[in-house]
């Protein structure tokens, strides 16, 4: 059975994690990704690390876990794009693409001569994606873009951390994962679109637009009321209780969002009382009275081991749940039978490679795990032969030069 985009070729010139998170999504669906990367060097995010991945003797592979963790389902081909040669050899390889995903700064492909406008009337079906960190137009597109900026600039650290402390990111690279996420929306609607005129386009993608659009409720909250909404840690603005609390053996999660869970939640808890108190009796109420209930629900919680909780509230449609470390995560029936974990075979490492699955369920064309995170130029020579016919003398000559 095809794969979804099976048959959608990419070529990818992008590095470190938004844009390797797209072509990563889009190779798991079925397209056939030809990462580009600088001979000798590669994508900076190779070097990522410790940690790295082992060989068979323990030894660091110079794999960074970060470059492995949005690389696969591609073909590693070193091209140096800043010299002619290399230039020619992408114009050619772009006549047998569908999509070319991009994230240098902006101008410096087409200083190159790769740049849409030099390549939209050459390939007219060419879906080209670009993702910077502050988009193609405005004041600040020049300037090079970051996660952690993106986060800052973009409002989401201004939600995020206890209301008396710093400003915190997010965990993970937040910004870039989701802008990751739009691009590959982006090139599957404009993919759609080609289907339909024949033409290919331009999409513009940047970090910080974004982050901005990731703000969602607290943004609209804002533009309607004027008012910049306060860090509330765990907590939720609109809703209580809604926060993490600690049992006697660690802490859970308590996400009651209704006067009748919250009901079911003080009677099993042992104090009915507190739902016929009318400063909690509702929602408002209790969102009103936070300062006050928090504590209150904090000694009670701290009682009892988090067993006793998320045994006894589950039944009576509570909302709760641990918080778990990444080992609780993963080892989590549900992660387990949903298969969130799985492995690939990696030429460097003597057991298969444990990767984090895509989410996507289809149930026609499941994403596809076909090949491991390929090592620098693994597939030069390979793609190069299959795809434009070169011979070995001309491959050799190139290398020679230090074009691949």
């Amino acid at each position: 059975m095809p794969a979804s985009l099976d048959g959608i070729r990419v070529l990818d010139l992008t590095r470190v994690l938004a844009g390797p998170s797209c072509t990563q999504i889009l190779g798991d669906l079925g397209a056939e990704v030809i990462k580009i990367e600088r001979p000798g060097a590669g994508d900076d995010s190779r070097r990522f690390g410790p940690p790295y991945l082992k060989d068979g003797n323990g030894h660091d592979t110079g794999e960074s876990t970060y470059f492995l963790s949005c690389n696969r389902n591609k073909r590693s081909v070193t091209i140096d794009v800043a010299k002619p040669e290399g230039q020619e050899l992408i114009r050619r390889l772009l006549a047998h693409c569908d999509v070319l995903v991009e994230n240098f700064k902006v101008g410096d492909l087409s200083r190159y001569g790769l740049g849409y406008p030099q390549l939209r009337e050459i390939h007219p079906r060419l879906v080209y994606c670009s993702i910077t960190g502050f988009g193609q137009t405005g004041p600040y597109a020049g300037r090079g873009g970051y996660d952690f900026l993106a986060q800052g600039m973009g409002g989401m650290m201004s939600l995020t951390g206890e209301p008396e402390g710093r400003p915190v990111r997010v965990g993970i690279g937040n910004a870039d994962l989701l802008t990751g996420a739009y691009a590959t929306i982006g090139i599957l609607a404009a993919l759609r679109h080609r289907d339909v005129t024949g033409r290919g386009q331009h999409i513009d993608m940047a970090l910080l637009d974004c982050q901005l659009a990731w703000m969602s409720y607290e943004a609209v909250k804002f533009m309607v009321t004027g008012e910049e909404p306060q860090r509330v840690g765990n907590g939720h603005p609109n809703i209580m209780p809604y926060n993490v609390f600690e049992a006697a053996d660690g802490f859970l999660i308590l996400a009651i969002g209704n006067d009748g869970q919250f009901l079911r939640f003080c009677r099993f808890a042992g104090v009915p009382e507190l739902a016929e108190d009318e400063r909690f009796g509702t929602n408002a109420a209790r969102v009103r009275h936070r300062d006050i209930l928090f504590p209150i629900i904090a000694e009670i919680i701290g009682r009892h081991p988090r067993r006793h909780w998320l045994e006894g509230l589950e039944p009576l449609q509570v909302p709760a749940g641990p918080v778990n470390s990444l080992a609780e995560a993963f080892g989590d029936p549900q992660a387990q039978a949903r298969g969130m974990a799985v492995t690939v075979a990696h030429p460097l490492s003597p057991a298969p490679l444990p990767l984090v699955a895509n989410p996507v369920r289809l149930s026609e064309s499941p994403p596809e795990y076909r090949r491991a995170p390929p090592t620098l130029g693994q597939h030069t020579d390979e793609v190069l032969t299959e795809i434009l016919e070169m011979l070995p003398a001309e491959l050799a000559q190139l290398r020679h030069k230090g074009i691949i």
